[in-house]
């Protein structure tokens, strides 16, 4: 059995997307892109689209010290001055998406990321979502979530933020080995995790989800143990347990330590089956890539019932077609089309005090790429491949399918095909059967490795 784990890993371990969007950032064809044209498409998609209400993903880029793991936007600076004149062009730049479609959207939900949303003061970040919601009609089932750094989030954070409507928090909390937290700069005790849970929880805050990273440097077998004894005894609702994506091309960060540091990919195969194990064993349900939920999260109930979804912001119930980007490298996906905007806090701020949408490249999408993100995200979401499908991947690629199926990743049924227990761990693989953009023989290293 672990000769055969090791064959699958040494054949499918290979750079693949993370399909959080198709295509990926790098397949875009930015040139026939243009932000006039973007207008047109937004106004057109949302007038298609307002009565599934609209999703705010809000990146919040300022981090006081940079964790070397790290593949996100940040700026660094301990100067918390530039607070409040980024939380202003966040308002100015949601003003003018306002001013497109001319009447109040329906909202149904908001992210902050980052970078350390918990940078900001929770006066701030009061500031900028009654902004918002002032602006908007709520859904009736909203979900607004932001992303904490158990280090600086304060008491006051979660209360103001429970206050302007937040029941979800998600704590970065990659790894309690200490060793492993000085290697990515990220030193936080199991007491500062547990007290900002508590915390929550004690608010009402439904829902906390932990970030842990399997793949780290100077992880190990009884790290991993350590770390999930360390996760059940908070039990936290959700989980999303990823592999570290060592990119150091992209993220100069990384190179804080060597790669002999990191684990083989065998051992980094075993901490990912050692961990899933252990979530299993406390009860989690796996989910998707990379996640995890306690029986009765609305995650798994929309799994079991097919309704599942995948974007920019991750793993979502709400199957909506409009999610606005704000701020820098935010990415908006309008169905029609995806822009990004621009990657500097300097160029973004730049921007909106012209008056400009801040953006700097763009995807428009054909009808038969988005007939593709379907499947892509059939797979990712529902891990299954429709009959119908199945037949036109036959006619292209017949001899692939077969080799996931002889290889124990996919399983033939009446329907189409379902992915097996085996087959999750390599979803992305599974996931470039209908990407034509995909080739395995990349001349330039982009994607991370699949395990």
């Amino acid at each position: 059995m672990i000769n055969e784990e090791n064959r699958l890993i040494e054949k499918y371990d290979k750079p693949v997307p993370r399909y959080t969007s198709y295509p990926t950032v790098p397949d875009w064809k930015t040139e026939d892109f243009s932000v006039d044209g973007y207008k047109k498409d937004f106004l057109t998609s949302y007038i298609r689209n307002r009565e599934e209400g609209l999703s705010l993903y809000i990146h919040l880029p300022y981090c006081e010290s940079l964790c070397t793991y790290c593949g996100c936007n940040t700026h660094i600076t301990v100067n918390h001055a530039v607070e409040y004149p980024y939380i202003q062009a966040l308002l100015k730049e949601w003003q003018m998406y306002l001013d497109i479609i001319g009447e109040r959207p329906l909202l149904k939900e908001i992210h902050l990321g980052g970078g350390t949303p918990t940078f900001f003061s929770s006066d701030n970040l009061k500031l900028l979502i009654e902004g918002i919601v002032q602006t908007v009609d709520l859904a009736t089932n909203y979900e607004f979530s932001f992303e904490g750094h158990p280090n600086n989030t304060t008491y006051e954070h979660l209360k103001a933020l429970h206050e302007v409507g937040f029941s979800r928090v998600s704590f970065g909390v990659q790894d309690f080995d200490l060793k492993v937290q000085k290697a990515i700069n990220r030193v936080q005790t199991f007491e500062q995790v547990k007290q900002v849970s508590e915390w929550a929880r004690t608010l009402g805050y439904t829902s906390v989800n932990f970030d842990l990273i399997y793949g780290l440097p100077f992880q190990n077998q009884d790290s991993i143990l350590k770390t999930m004894e360390y996760v059940v005894s908070l039990k936290p609702d959700r989980i999303a347990y990823y592999s570290y994506a060592h990119v150091p091309w992209k993220r100069p960060g990384q190179r804080a330590y060597s790669e002999s540091d990191l684990p083989k990919p065998s051992l980094k195969r075993e901490l990912n089956k050692i961990g899933q194990e252990q979530l299993k064993r406390m009860g989690y349900k796996p989910i998707g890539m990379d996640h995890f939920a306690l029986p009765g999260d609305s995650l798994i109930n929309a799994f079991d019932n097919g309704e599942l979804h995948r974007n920019f912001m991750g793993y979502t119930t709400n199957p909506g077609k409009l999610l606005v980007g704000l701020g820098v490298s935010s990415i908006s996906d309008i169905d029609l089309a995806y822009v990004q905007n621009v990657k500097s806090v300097k160029g973004y701020l730049q921007h909106i005090d012209a008056g400009e949408l801040p953006v700097f490249k763009g995807h428009l999408m054909s009808d038969e790429e988005r007939r593709i993100k379907s499947k892509v995200l059939s797979v990712a979401c529902n891990q299954r491949i429709s009959s119908k499908d199945a037949v036109e991947l036959y006619s292209e690629s017949k001899s692939k399918i077969e080799e996931l199926v002889s290889d124990g990743l996919l399983e033939k049924t009446a329907s189409g095909f379902e992915v097996t227990e085996v087959g999750t761990q390599f979803l992305r693989n599974i996931c470039t059967l209908f990407d034509p953009n995909y080739s395995a023989d990349r001349k330039i290293k982009v994607f991370s490795q699949s395990v």
